[in-house]
């Protein structure tokens, strides 16, 4: 392990100029991947992807909106002399209110809400070391697949049992875990390494759409009085789940040599900047390396800050805009997903711009990854602590939520792809033990928010304290990046321990100078 005042001297500037303009030539001059009558692999891979993980995200989040309408919320007292927002006058417009079909507390409703998580945390490494030694498509494939087998079994389980619900909720967390690893492990395959800032964007941001496309779908499946409404929601999605792995398994394939309809040049592209992709004796994972690894720890930090703060917004937003904003299901499920179009548009636009800086040799990769993870950190906190003094103000908070969330799509420019930089090798288990850790969070933050607010009537004082909550974390775990990231290749990462394998920056391997 190498510290960033351990750095070999072959490490400057001028090396990294000589990737990009390295980079620049082959592209330039180089063999030229587009064919006329041929669409790029690796575009259907990223196609794909970006519809999996839509998949997944709206299989994920339709409970957030879902759990508002499943609950009888005419079983809570009403006070009027707490601190809560009044109360708007309904307009013809206004969707009547529905009895709900359970009586759930409100920290039963925390637990349901977390408990997908106890499952999405300990496939993560699994399916990470998995997909590193026989390949992610299947992996990922069968983690969305059985994601969409325990969302369609969700309704049933909910109406049997309540325990039965949260452990089908553990189970479908438990086939979820995988994809993000699996993804990962397939992208250090696939991806060369200026096009990955860029590229995770596309791939990963299908998690806003599916969040924007699965929001506001399940607000109005919700006022149906067909089947009770709100099971529709899992059908729906379970569903697409289900057609989305048939497609998958008949398009996407490991690697660019075992793709058997792949142009020829678009091989001699990939090779040239990844390098060789031929079968390698598999290494044994080096733990203790991992342990040790400040580099992999300021990932790990940064990512647990910044989904404290995300799983705040997106699981526990529709409930504090129906409780303390008194927005309406369909009203609420619309406006839940405006900070999600907003992070998914500049997320793309964000990653691009970052991507075109480190061709033009304006910015080192490592700060380049630096400034967006403090774009993405930092102006959202700032943002949350708006909202916590916007309070009433229902226009406020949404001009907050929407602006604060497009720069925390800047995340992909950051943290996100800097676990291949450590280790092209187990960037899929290293993946997997960041998200893990960061989506510990996940169950972490709705448990803490349901202490925190309480079981009666919810106040803006207590949801003011779960915003300070989130953006000091989110704060907090920026720093630590800033002081400890890193974009050199670990010496525990190839099975050589020759000076240029075990010192350079993988950029330098792939494009060594002339």
């Amino acid at each position: 392990m190498s510290s960033p005042a351990e750095e070999s001297p072959i490490i400057n500037s001028d090396i990294e100029n000589d990737v990009t303009s390295s980079h620049r030539n082959l592209i330039d001059n180089g063999p030229v991947e587009e064919t006329t009558g041929w669409i790029k692999s690796r575009t259907v891979l990223g196609i794909m992807g970006f519809l999996g993980f839509a998949n997944v995200y709206a299989m994920r989040v339709n409970l957030s909106v879902a759990i508002v309408a499943m609950i009888n919320s005419t079983e809570v007292p009403s006070n009027e002399t707490l601190d809560v927002c009044p109360a708007t006058t309904p307009s013809n417009s206004s969707v009547p209110a529905k009895t709900g079909d359970f009586d759930w507390t409100t920290e039963q409703q925390s637990l349901i809400l977390s408990s997908f998580f106890f499952g999405y945390v300990l496939t993560q490494i699994p399916g990470g070391r998995i997909a590193e030694i026989f390949g992610g498509k299947l992996v990922y494939g069968v983690g969305v697949l059985l994601t969409a087998i325990f969302t369609i079994l969700s309704p049933v389980a909910a109406f049997v049992d309540f325990k039965l619900f949260i452990v089908v909720r553990v189970l479908e967390g438990l086939g979820e875990g995988v994809t993000y690893p699996a993804m990962h492990a397939m992208l250090a395959r696939w991806i060369p390494p200026l096009e990955r800032s860029k590229f995770a964007a596309y791939v990963y941001a299908g998690s806003n759409i599916g969040t924007v496309i699965s929001l506001p779908i399940s607000g109005w499946l919700c006022t149906l009085d067909f089947a009770h409404g709100w099971p529709l929601c899992f059908y729906l999605f379970g569903c697409l789940g289900v057609i989305w792995f048939i497609a998958w398994m008949f398009l996407v394939y490991d690697s660019p040599q075992t793709h058997p309809r792949i142009c020829p040049k678009e091989i001699e592209y990939i090779t040239a900047t990844i390098g060789p992709q031929e079968d390698k004796p598999s290494m044994s994972i080096p733990w203790c390396k991992f342990l040790t690894c400040v580099p992999l720890w300021a990932i790990l930090i940064a990512q647990c800050g910044q989904s404290w703060l995300f799983y705040t917004q997106l699981i526990e937003l529709p409930t504090y805009m129906n409780n303390i904003l008194h927005y309406d299901i369909v009203s609420n499920a619309r406006l839940s997903a405006i900070p999600y179009l907003t992070s998914w548009i500049a997320g793309i636009l964000i990653s691009i711009f970052a991507d075109w800086i480190l061709v033009k040799g304006w910015l080192s990769r490592l700060t380049s990854m630096k400034l967006w993870n403090t774009v993405a950190a930092f102006i959202p906190a700032f943002g949350l602590l708006g909202i916590a003094w916007a309070g009433c103000d229902r226009m406020a908070v949404m001009l907050l939520l929407s602006i604060t969330s497009a720069f925390g799509g800047a995340v992909y420019a950051g943290n996100q792809m800097n676990h291949i930089d450590l280790s092209p090798q187990f960037a899929g288990t290293m993946y997997g033990i960041t998200n893990a850790a960061s989506n510990f969070c996940g169950f972490m933050a709705p448990y803490a928010i349901g202490r925190i607010i309480g079981k009666d009537q919810q106040t803006l004082g207590q949801w003011r304290v779960v915003f300070y909550l989130a953006a000091a974390i989110d704060l907090g775990a920026n720093l630590f990046y800033l002081f400890f990231a890193s974009t050199e290749e670990q010496d525990w990462s190839r099975p050589d321990n020759d000076d240029m394998t075990a010192s350079a920056p993988v950029e330098s391997i792939l494009f060594p100078e002339s």
